[in-house]
């Protein structure tokens, strides 16, 4: 208790006694009742004020001993848990200096305080995972466990999705004993449906994510994009395909990610209309170079309208190289050489990169032109290297093979006179 404090009620007390020895003082308190206490033969008489007025000061003074003898006890208990508070400091600032092993030691023992235990065990557990002691780890988790079970499943879950085992993680987010989930557990949990291929339930579990308000906006709408997109491409079959885009937000579907997990899972399930309609659509609504390659590049029909189309978008994005990328590969499935030829001759002046290397390179072998094919796939491979591609060499441009009669003439080796005597190196000896 505070000094002032301390010196409030000191005062107090001495008003109340001041109050109640005048009031005891008077002579008709016996109106007030009496009372007789017989103990061991004798009779104690007096009236009720004062009986109440000496049992208040008996409880007073039982207290006042209680609170002496307890005294050292509460002191050392203080001393205690301000030790322990320490050490969870000092684990924790280890532990984000990443020395683990002195973090570890420090939270273990901050753990023997049982109001901060969860947070330290649950960080030991991270510090001895972050120096691979598994055998550490896990007796931490078990303790945790019998501390904490909420604490230990979301610890749990986070180590079995650092291990690809969704399935594990989703089991142990679901025991009974910790539902309903804090906001941190529906997240993992939503991770968890994602990456066990199940991102229609993830999908259904973004309304509560929101409320919880456990990511910040921007990070909510990623998640929604991309468990949209990944359940449209899990989409078993035509009738699931379109039940999960009628239940995908209009406002989303124009996304980029979205529609083409749409039209590419469209187009698998041999669905081509609705797939290129969809692209078309998105298109006309706001362009990205990556649907336009995508329109481009999927094995459809339609080729020319998609033509006509890619012709019209181009008054528009005249700029655009995968623009001129996919107007290159519907030509070549046309098989207008020629303007496929120049359609990627302009992409790849434009910048599409290996792409359209690989484009070209494919029309060159169509028309049997294989060292100009090989020389446009080599291109490719020299660009996702990071090195600068290299003009093509047709045929025409090599210099003749020299013939026989240009080749130099070999040099022919000495004749030696049979008669003339030499010495063991081959030279004239003189006699």
């Amino acid at each position: 208790m505070k000094p002032l404090q301390s010196l409030v009620v000191l005062l107090l007390a001495v008003a109340i006694g001041v109050v109640a020895a005048q009031w005891l003082g008077t002579d008709d308190l016996n109106r007030y009742g009496e009372v007789t206490l017989r103990y061991g033969g004798y009779d104690y008489h007096s009236n009720l004020p004062k009986v109440a007025l000496l049992s208040v000061i008996g409880v007073l003074v039982l207290w006042l001993l209680w609170s002496l003898v307890a005294a050292p006890f509460r002191a050392w208990g203080r001393y205690r848990r301000k030790q322990g508070r320490v050490r969870l400091i000092d684990g924790l600032q280890a532990y984000e200096h990443g020395h683990w092993q002195r973090a570890e030691k420090l939270l273990d023992g901050a753990a023997a305080d049982p109001e901060v235990s969860a947070v330290a065990l649950a960080n030991a557990a991270r510090s001895a995972q972050s120096r691979a002691d598994a055998a550490s780890s896990e007796a931490l988790l078990q303790r945790l466990g019998e501390r904490d079970a909420t604490l230990h499943a979301l610890l749990r879950a986070e180590q079995l999705l650092a291990r690809d085992l969704p399935v594990d993680a989703i089991n142990t987010l679901d025991v009974a004993a910790i539902q309903p989930l804090p906001p941190r557990g529906l997240w993992l949990r939503t991770e968890a449906l994602a990456q066990a291929g199940r991102a229609h339930e993830a999908y259904g579990q973004l309304g509560a994510l929101r409320q919880s308000k456990v990511l910040p906006t921007d990070a909510s709408s990623e998640l929604e994009a991309r468990l949209a997109a990944q359940a449209l491409l899990e989409a078993s079959d035509v009738n699931a395909l379109a039940a999960q885009w009628e239940a995908t937000p209009k406002a989303l579907r124009p996304t980029p990610d979205v529609v083409a997990a749409y039209a590419t899972r469209a187009v698998a399930l041999d669905w081509d209309e609705p797939a290129l309609l969809a692209l078309e659509q998105a298109l006309d609504h706001r362009w990205d170079d990556e649907l336009v390659a995508l329109y481009g590049r999927v094995p459809a029909e339609r080729l020319a309208t998609r033509q006509a189309n890619l012709a019209r978008w181009r008054n528009v994005h005249e700029d655009s190289a995968a623009l001129r990328l996919a107007q290159g590969r519907i030509a070549l499935a046309q098989q207008q050489w020629d303007a496929a030829d120049a359609f990627l001759h302009e992409a790849i002046a434009a910048g599409a990169g290996a792409p359209a290397w690989e484009a070209l390179g494919e029309a060159f072998a169509q028309r049997g032109e294989h060292a100009l094919a090989a020389q446009c796939l080599a291109n490719a491979l020299r660009l996702q290297r990071g090195e600068d591609s290299v003009a093509l060499v047709h045929a025409a441009d090599v210099a003749p093979r020299s013939t026989v009669e240009d080749l130099p003439t070999a040099a022919q080796p000495p004749v030696y006179d049979a008669n003339e005597v030499r010495d063991e190196f081959g030279n004239p000896r003189v006699p």
